[in-house]
């Protein structure tokens, strides 16, 4: 059995889809008597990007533009369905994608640059649709925050999403956005359980630090949501009513959810950390996942992917609805204002400061 690594999520690191060569984990007769490896330590690279804005066109996703400050996650949360991206980079989704990062040196730079061509047309911009912006490295880099600050200088409408109490750090620029119609965050919840949480997401904030970031930004006059995600049947899907009321109480107006989704890599690597972390659970967790995507570990239909089907999934939606309803988390979400968004008169062309 693969056992965990301390402060790591991932049970492995065998070799993304891409890669010509596999590395495979065998006995090479060492004993508990030897020498212990050195700890895995958290590497960080600078991408030379030439554009900061991704876009999609996933039907299910809710935007068409995002940014994601980093590349790979030291949080390091076993089920995150970014995972499969690193192999792209030649590199492991497994304990690779939490501990080589990368980030943009240039990307406040290159935002700039793409809010002020003439053809560009305001839209919301979501930041950590893939990877957590707040992740331990960005009290180093600071990544985020200068894309928040030229946010703020814009006036470009911005939603934000994050595991990390860091992100009340920023509560001087997502206070006032906030309450100018410009700016909304929302915090991921999945367990009450400081266990649970260990063991999932080993270097995400503690759930009661996140508890304490959506109450720190509620009253600075941000919107706060709690995201509940992902729901694992068997594992933690019991906590859905007391995380929504907890997040209720801490200053959320808002609620969401998405079902675990296990693509590519995940699976095995879900399951190597299943076997290990909770074995007495295992066979009932795949067992409920697979209920929920038609007998497969994972069925990638945008029509279901996010909640899943079939009588496990419609309770959990059923059980959400009620919830958010009880709660008083289901109020309409009011777009943010696209209206303000103007281009600072120093990036403006110069023949435009003549006209």
């Amino acid at each position: 059995m693969k056992t965990a690594m301390k402060g790591r999520g991932a049970r492995s690191n065998d070799s993304g889809r891409y890669e010509a060569d596999r590395r495979e984990e065998f006995d090479d007769g060492w004993t508990d008597q030897d020498e212990a490896a050195a700890p895995l330590r958290t590497t960080l690279s600078p991408e030379h990007a030439r554009t900061i804005i991704a876009r999609n066109t996933s039907p299910d996703v809710g935007f068409d533009r995002s940014i994601n400050p980093y590349k790979g996650c030291e949080h390091g949360c076993i089920y995150c369905y970014a995972r499969p991206s690193h192999a792209w980079m030649g590199l492991s989704p497994g304990l690779d994608f939490e501990s080589r990062i990368f980030f943009k040196p240039e990307a406040a730079r290159l935002l700039e640059q793409e809010l002020a061509k003439p053809r560009y047309v305001c839209k919301r911009i979501h930041i950590g649709g893939n990877t957590d912006p707040y992740q331990p490295v960005e009290r180093e880099t600071r990544s985020t925050r200068s894309i928040l600050q030229v946010m703020q200088r814009f006036r470009q409408p911005f939603s934000i999403i994050t595991k990390s109490v860091l992100i009340a750090r920023d509560a001087d620029i997502l206070g006032p956005m906030g309450r100018d119609g410009l700016a909304s965050a929302f915090v991921s919840i999945t367990t009450l359980d400081r266990g649970l949480a260990r063991a999932m997401e080993p270097r995400a904030s503690t759930p009661a630090k996140r508890l304490e970031a959506i109450s720190r930004l509620a009253d600075t006059g941000v919107p706060v949501g709690v995201g509940f995600a992902p729901v694992i049947p068997g594992l933690n899907d019991h906590e859905m009513e007391a995380i929504l009321e907890a997040a209720q109480k801490a200053g959320a107006t808002s609620a969401m959810y998405v079902t675990l989704r296990l693509p590519l890599e995940i699976k095995d690597l879900f399951r190597e950390w299943l076997a290990d972390a909770r074995p007495e659970r295992a066979a009932r967790v795949m067992s409920l996942i697979r209920q929920t995507r038609g007998g497969k570990d994972y069925d990638p239909d945008w029509a279901q992917r996010m909640k899943g089907t079939g009588p496990v999934a419609e309770l959990i939606a059923a059980r959400f609805k009620a919830a958010i309803k009880r709660y008083g988390l289901d109020a309409p979400r009011v777009p943010l204002d696209v209206t303000q968004f103007r281009v600072p008169a120093d990036m403006r062309p110069q023949l435009e400061l003549f006209g």
